[in-house]
């Protein structure tokens, strides 16, 4: 995937594409890296879906609700930060969430105010280095790929 720059037209590209594809529930990824280049992580408790699993700062995008304001909502609800800027869209992925609904998650570079995490739905969190990053799941490590290749 070649990073695109957000703009009107490919966000509403990608809904017509998500309805076109039959999918159910549409989700937003935040890569937010710090000034070393690591990328903050968060990490899925045991006894939750998917748990133990790594991943992106994400979370659901309600009715009505823009691919970006649910990004900036989801990223200050899971790790405290506010958002300031939405860079590259990333590219997407689909899933089975834990109802069984067809996902899409949409993820885009994102920065940051700050760097002081507040995790509130995960048990824990890293800022990870290139090594680091090879712990979550193989769609996010495809993100992570294309947001390496933007930040070179």
């Amino acid at each position: 995937m070649t990073p695109s720059t957000v703009t009107p037209d490919l966000l509403d590209n990608l809904a017509r594409t998500a309805a076109r594809d039959g999918i159910e529930k549409t989700v937003v990824g935040a890569v937010i890296a710090d000034p070393a280049g690591r990328v903050l992580l968060l990490h899925r408790p045991a006894d939750d879906y998917l748990g133990g699993l790594w991943e992106l700062p994400s979370g659901g995008v309600e009715p009505g609700e823009t691919l970006i304001a649910a990004l900036r909502r989801e990223v200050a609800e899971e790790t405290g930060l506010t958002v300031t800027a939405v860079g590259d869209y990333l590219g997407h992925f689909d899933y089975h969430s834990g109802s069984g609904r067809l996902t899409r998650q949409h993820n885009f570079t994102a920065t940051t105010a700050g760097q002081t995490v507040q995790i509130s739905e995960h048990d824990a969190h890293q800022w990870a280095d290139a090594g680091q990053q090879g712990q979550v799941s193989s769609a996010v490590r495809a993100v992570l790929d294309t947001w390496r290749k933007t930040a070179a």
